[in-house]
């Protein structure tokens, strides 16, 4: 089947060829022809198997039809983080350039001036964060009563971010009778009550057991001591086969340390957490897609739906605390059909977690040998001195304090998970233009 099989326009399938695709993914087989007809849709697939066109596409032909009104757009795209609405907004504009559609992207942080010009010309596809959403329509900004088309994107990363209700009050003021998507790669009980709730006869789209991994992914479990898990993540990294990687950590303050020792080993080493600033976040995942850097080190701010090309391999560095992190951390790699390796490392302290993901998964992950437990320590490459002395000074443990502040005190829409912990991603902090995310291939 191609793209051509799916009812798309001729404008829309001239923008799909030119950026190198022909074969539609089982998402966006089963999806597309359902959103064209109007039925609202739960899409149900895991990381990095093309969720995004499967609601982009479509969108762009329905919207073809009819004009934008101000303060009132017609359809609305709700995302939990900036990155994912940023990089949603870029398939807009790829896909939609034979279209005559407007756009406006509302994060957090950017000119709310600007934005609010925008509305008032009128716009077609809005995409949103949360919060921001909220603000503007709390200042009367923006009216819902004209948006006949809603998308809820990473629905469970909405319900990890403490997001639901915000998602409950903005489906009120929107018109009863609308078409809504509710793509997902996981389905919890609060998910499916959310919608019951709003989605009327929903089609139900699922191309994989919910959160399960994807099969082209090599997962891999290496058991190592605490004392010497560094010195097994830079003997996988030695490995010629490892061309690009993202590295997980479940803390900033190991982000930054791990990052730090990488630089003074010699490896093309950067970082991403909710610490930094927006515009040096963008500015390292520019520099990874580049290739500048072959290595990423990051934490669970990177893990959701951001689709980077050509990653050959993702490392937990730490064994996520929540099981479906794990899930969406190695969909990173083996994307759009490439094959991916993920390796684990797991001390004696991961029983527990460990145990947890292996229960999701429905199988334990194969285990190999490393040689983390009795080899000996790799020694920093002096022959770098240069790089070395340009390195800030590492800290060696994380204050009690940091980490005791960083863990929530409700059990589930604040979970340990270092996206939810970290207030920056959703809605503050960013002064500059939209990120040039390429987005190589759907998304997802």
């Amino acid at each position: 089947m191609t793209f051509a099989d799916l009812g798309l326009s001729d404008e829309l399938l001239h923008a799909v060829s030119e950026a190198g695709y022909s074969a539609p993914t089982p998402i966006q087989r089963q999806a597309i022809p359902s959103v064209l007809m109007g039925r609202d849709i739960v899409g149900i697939a895991q990381t990095g198997t093309g969720k995004t066109a499967a609601f982009v596409l479509p969108m762009i032909d329905i919207l073809g039809e009819g004009r934008s009104r101000a303060r009132m757009p017609r359809s609305l795209i709700l995302e939990p983080t900036r990155e994912l609405a940023a990089q949603v907004a870029e398939n807009f504009e790829m896909y939609g350039k034979y279209h005559k559609l407007n756009m406006a992207l509302l994060i957090g942080g950017t000119n709310m001036a600007g934005q609010i010009a925008k509305l008032e010309k009128g716009v077609d596809v809005l995409i949103a964060t949360p919060g921001r959403l909220m603000d503007l329509f709390g200042r009367g900004k923006i009216l819902l009563t004209g948006c006949n088309l809603l998308v809820i994107d990473e629905a469970d990363r909405m319900l990890d971010m403490g997001f639901i209700p915000d998602i409950e009050d903005i489906c009120t003021k929107l018109p009863p009778q609308r078409q809504t998507l509710l793509f997902s790669a996981t389905m919890p009980a609060p998910i499916k009550k959310l919608a019951d709730k709003f989605l009327t006869g929903p089609k139900t789209i699922e191309v994989a057991r919910p959160a399960t991994a994807n099969a082209s992914i090599d997962q891999k479990l290496l058991k190592v001591d605490a004392r010497k898990k560094k010195d097994a993540l830079v003997r996988l990294l030695d490995q010629d086969e490892v061309k690009t990687a993202i590295i997980f950590s479940n803390r900033k303050t190991t982000v930054r340390e791990l990052t730090a020792s990488l630089k003074r080993r010699g490896f093309r080493a950067g970082q991403i957490h909710g610490d930094m600033e927006q515009p040096d976040r963008i500015k390292e995942l520019d520099r990874f897609k580049s290739e500048e850097l072959n290595i990423l080190v990051a934490s669970d701010v990177a893990a959701r739906g951001l689709d980077i090309k050509g990653v050959s391999h993702v490392f937990n560095f730490d064994v996520p605390w929540q099981p479906d992190d794990y899930i969406h951390r190695i969909g990173r790699t083996g994307r759009a059909g490439a094959k991916g390796v993920a390796v684990t490392l797991a001390t004696s302290s991961d029983a527990d977690a460990l145990a947890a993901i292996e229960k999701l998964l429905g199988s334990p992950i194969p285990e190999i040998d490393g040689g983390g437990r009795d080899a000996e320590p790799v020694a920093e490459k002096p022959e770098r001195p240069a790089r070395k002395a340009a390195e800030p000074k590492v800290r060696k443990k994380a204050p009690k304090r940091e980490e005791k502040a960083s863990r929530p005190e409700t059990p589930r829409s604040t979970s340990p998970a270092e996206e939810a912990r970290e207030p920056a991603l959703v809605d503050e902090g960013w002064n500059g233009p939209v990120p040039s995310f390429l987005a190589h291939g759907f998304g997802g």
